[in-house]
């Protein structure tokens, strides 16, 4: 490896050729041969390209052999490599604090012996075993904060979390005693979480007296769902500060061992390392390995010999660490962050230990592991090890450390409140929460000057840009769009809500697969040179002093990109923040972020967001993976005002909802079904005064006739087939009303519809979906209060184990019926 380390001095070229060559295998292969396993089950096969005897080997074996084991030589920059193999065969600098080291492994032990002897049978999800990881944050924080961090956001699951928010996020011990006491819990209709699992913040102050704000990131048993989350809460975080944002904030994950190797969002989240729009300036990644899961030992876990395997797909580095050396544990920490802090990478820490009780305390690991735990029942704590090793007294900080506990005991129980670990920072001050409240209506109407003077800024292009021809027809169309002489579509219609927003000072940020142009070709937000390929996004040049404007394009997923766009919305609430399914129906890969994060988390956890789902819908012969995007799943999910959940029937409605969901100081998440073929539908194009009306219509009323028989009410583009159908047959006895807001229903505005055409005879629910899916479950009872002593009926797709056909003349036949069916009388 020629580029290695700098030549020693005082030896040989020949000397330093042999070195070099016996070097190389080591920092290539030595980790296979390192000894990682604190208990011995998992020994290192023998590596026969390690043998060799001489002092050489001797010193390359102690450096990658003992318990320390790094792969790096996958890593494509040099300079990286270098870097590693100068660290790691440097001469050890200035003793670690094993004073402070034997404290925290002190401290992190008697707590969950604390928790142990005081909450018996209850689960703790403790640490012991692995409790070095303690010592390992407290050096990671202390190294980060030189070099400039001032955040850190940790991500984990629910393994030693307690002790976590204890020992690094600084949380009062009292505070966790009373959660196990359950003092005054929020427990009315599912709300709160179980203790493991929600979120803290808090302040360490690390031994030169720098504070780091520790942001705890709550997550459900879902195990590494946290982890796009947290990347995006931290890539918010940088955001706000600016320029030197990636220096000052830390994301921090730990992850088990299984889940590690075995969590397909954890694979998704790591693919975002590089990507512009996603990068946090690297995360450390921390492997909690247990070598088990739940009751699954490592060769049932993963096929490859490391659980880190999957992170070598990436050229980053992985550190392997024996949990019962303190010393090298620390060490790695301190090379990580520094690692971290030179090359802005992602870095992993693989912490090899044990895990002394079950999966959780009420397990009996006996049962399927007898020789591990026969083995583990006599292992004496790490710290009375380390002491040993070190000549240090551990029964001497017992004492005090039992002491403080149990004091916060004793407090815990005086406790009459539950406590609440995390503060929500200050830029959430102006935002309310809870339910909805008509006071928080804004006006979000423009005026057609302003509109005239964002479309003109949206339409142009440098000069001697090569601009495609199809793109600038459209262009041309958007410049008329933008002056009034043709209607407004969807796509113009958002560029004008993001525009307006933008000269307004509000942020805008959109993901999502093929966005910048749009999947139907309906957005071209990045202008593309047809001769050099260069980009412009004219709304990034709209005025000087605007806000920041983010269009991306996204890797090929869901969970991770949703989870970073979820978290990104939860420390950036004056921004509006997006996320495009392909087509709405991709949504369900994303399920577990929308179950447990974007629909519950302020139920759970009292952590609001404003993110906006985008899901195309609609149904045009597209075959089941192209219709629905499963309006049924999220009404199934709507309580409590917790979500706003939309399907706006015209350009102008969508661009007043954008626009309402940024400027309205209530923060919910939205789901938005946007359409497909209703981009060009000239039917759901607006004239430019409805941009200036004063905001979006819940129920877009009956405008065309009166002193109708039959009221039809119904969602998105089948009302304007419906619509169509009516001019077609002559009809002047139906009148179509439009519910644009599903949910919070808008009982009000449709109950004033509907006793506006009092003289109807009967009232008809239309939808495009199988009598079991869309919105009939939902819209049918509450119609149905409403409509007095008039009869409702439901006109629908026949129940399908399917969205949609596959077939476009099937599809096509059932389009029909359902048209003919909607003005066909009960009678008849």
């Amino acid at each position: 490896m020629p580029e290695a380390v700098p030549k020693i001095a005082g030896i040989s070229s020949q000397m330093a050729e042999q070195r070099e060559l016996i070097f190389d295998k080591f920092r290539r292969w030595g980790y296979l041969a390192a000894s990682l396993d604190p208990l011995g089950f998992f020994l290192p096969p023998p590596r026969p390209e390690l043998e060799g005897s001489g002092d050489l080997y001797s010193e390359a074996r102690s450096i990658y052999c003992r318990t320390i084991g790094v792969e790096f030589m996958h890593i494509a920059d040099s300079d990286r490599r270098e870097w590693i193999a100068g660290r790691m065969e440097a001469p050890r600098g200035a003793k670690p604090d094993r004073e402070r080291i034997l404290e925290r492994l002190l401290s992190a032990e008697l707590f969950e012996q604390t928790l142990q002897a005081r909450f018996i049978g209850t689960k703790r999800y403790s640490l012991e075993g692995l409790v070095v990881l303690i010592p390992l944050l407290d050096q990671i924080v202390e190294v980060s904060a030189a070099s400039g961090v001032e955040q850190m956001v940790l991500a984990m699951s629910h393994r030693g979390r307690l002790n976590a928010m204890v020992h690094i996020v600084r949380r009062p011990a009292a505070e966790i005693f009373a959660d196990f006491e359950d003092v005054d819990p929020r427990s009315v209709l599912g709300g709160g979480d179980v203790k493991y699992h929600v979120g803290a913040t808090g302040e360490y102050r690390t031994a030169a007296g720098r504070m780091v704000e520790i942001h705890l990131v709550s997550n459900p048993s879902h195990l590494e769902a946290v982890d796009p989350v947290a990347m995006g809460r931290a890539r918010a975080k940088q955001a706000r500060i600016g320029q030197q944002g990636r220096r000052h904030v830390l994301p921090v994950t730990i992850h088990g061992d299984g889940a590690f190797a075995g969590q397909g969002i954890w694979a998704e989240t790591l693919n975002m390392d590089d990507l512009s729009a996603y990068s946090v300036a690297g995360t450390i990644h921390i492997i909690v390995n247990n070598l088990i899961g739940f009751t699954t030992p490592p060769p049932e876990l993963h096929s490859s010999l490391f659980a880190s395997a999957l992170a070598k797909r990436q050229s980053v580095p992985i550190f392997h660490v024996n949990g019962e050396d303190p010393d090298a544990v620390v060490r790695v920490g301190e090379i990580a962050a520094d690692y971290r802090a030179q090359f802005s990478s992602d870095v992993v820490i693989d912490l090899v230990g044990f895990r002394r009780h079950g999966h959780s305390e009420v397990d009996d690991p006996t049962i399927t592991q007898p020789l591990l735990y026969a083995k583990i029942k006599d292992h004496p704590p790490l710290s009375q090890i380390y002491a040993g090793q070190n000549g240090l007294d551990a029964a001497a900080g017992v004492a005090p450390i039992r002491k403080e506990f149990e004091e916060a005991f004793a407090t815990a129980g005086a406790t009459t409140q539950h406590p609440v670990h995390h503060q929500l920072p200050s830029y959430w001050a102006p935002y309310g929460r809870g339910c909805y409240d008509p006071k928080y209506e804004v006006n979000t109407g423009v005026d057609g000057a302003r509109l005239g003077e964002v479309a003109a800024a949206l339409t142009q292009y440098p000069q001697g840009f090569a601009i495609h021809p199809k793109v600038k027809r459209l262009l041309e169309q958007r410049s008329e769009m933008g002056r009034g002489s043709r209607p407004v579509d969807y796509g113009m219609a958002e560029a004008l809500a993001f525009g307006t927003l933008l000269l307004e000072g509000i942020p805008v940020r959109l993901s999502g697969q093929d966005t910048r142009r749009g999947t139907f070709n309906q957005r071209h937000a990045a202008l593309i040179d047809t001769q050099s390929e260069a980009e412009y996004v004219p709304l990034e040049h709209l005025a000087p002093g605007q806000a920041r404007c983010e269009i991306c394009n996204s890797p090929l997923s869901e969970a991770s990109v949703l989870g970073f766009e979820y978290g990104y919305s939860r420390d950036y609430p004056e921004a509006l923040v997006a996320w495009e399914a392909q087509f709405g129906d991709f949504a369900n890969g994303a399920q577990v972020i929308i179950d447990q994060f974007i629909s519950a988390a302020e139920d759970k956890w009292d952590l609001p967001s404003g993110v906006v789902l985008l899901l195309p819908h609609g149904y045009e012969g597209q075959g089941p993976e192209h219709s629905s995007a499963r309006i049924e799943r999220f009404l199934q999910l709507a309580a409590e005002d917790n979500l706003q959940i939309c399907q706006p029937s015209t350009a102008a409605q969508y661009f007043h909802l954008l626009r309402r969901q940024a400027l309205r100081r209530w923060r919910k998440p939205l789901v938005v079904f946007t359409p497909k073929s209703m981009l060009r539908r000239p039917e759901s194009s607006s004239a430019l005064a409805d941009f200036s009306r004063e905001r979006f219509l819940n129920v877009v009323p009956e405008r065309e006739i009166e002193g109708v028989g039959r009221i039809v009410v119904c969602t998105g583009k089948i009302g304007h087939e419906l619509r169509a159908e009516r001019k077609r047959r002559g009809d002047s006895e139906t009148a179509i009303v439009l519910v644009d807001q599903l949910y919070p229903f808008p009982e009000r505005e449709l109950g004033a519809e509907l006793e506006r055409h009092s003289q109807a005879r009967e009232i008809v629910w239309v939808q495009e979906e199988p009598a079991n899916m869309g919105a009939l479950f939902y819209v049918l009872p509450r119609i149905r209060e409403l409509a007095r002593d008039l009869p409702v009926r439901s006109v629908k797709r026949s129940a399908s184990a399917s969205p949609a056909t596959g077939s476009s003349k099937a599809h096509a036949l059932e389009e029909r019926a359902l048209l003919s069916l909607a003005f066909t009388t009960a009678e008849s």
